[in-house]
């Protein structure tokens, strides 16, 4: 299934034509702050798989921690993928900028012990206080 999606801004449009695994609500303060929410709804996708299809130039990349790479755009600032220096072959993308129905939804919730405080989840998934 095709995947498409853009930025706020529209001056960045993407594809993915590969499957979109391991989907997850991550509550780290990294993630909050990053998307200034409470929490990201990610996926893995294989970098092969990505294809930006408009505005290559406005990606810019932002080192949160060493070795990963928060890319978003520089007019409007949304959070596209992050890449790995350990791991070239997968992104991590958060699901907020598709334009299309992703037919997933994420099975688990992680780092849940610094998930916001005035935040409460309150579906049925799995709840870990890491990465597992």
């Amino acid at each position: 299934m095709m995947q498409k999606g853009s930025c706020l801004c529209g001056g960045i449009q993407y594809e993915i034509k590969g499957e979109l695994t391991d989907v997850l609500n991550c509550h780290c303060s990294m993630c909050r702050k990053l998307h200034a929410s409470a929490f990201r709804t990610r996926a893995k996708v294989r970098s092969s798989d990505w294809k930006t299809v408009k505005g290559e130039k406005l990606i810019k990349f932002y080192e949160s921690s060493p070795g990963e790479h928060k890319g978003f755009c520089s007019n409007c600032g949304s959070s596209l993928y992050t890449k790995f220096d350990t791991n070239p072959d997968v992104y991590g993308f958060p699901l907020g900028t598709l334009d299309t129905d992703p037919g997933v939804k994420a099975y688990r919730h992680v780092f849940v012990d610094s998930k916001a405080p005035w935040f409460d989840i309150s579906d049925d998934l799995p709840q870990h206080a890491e990465y597992e």
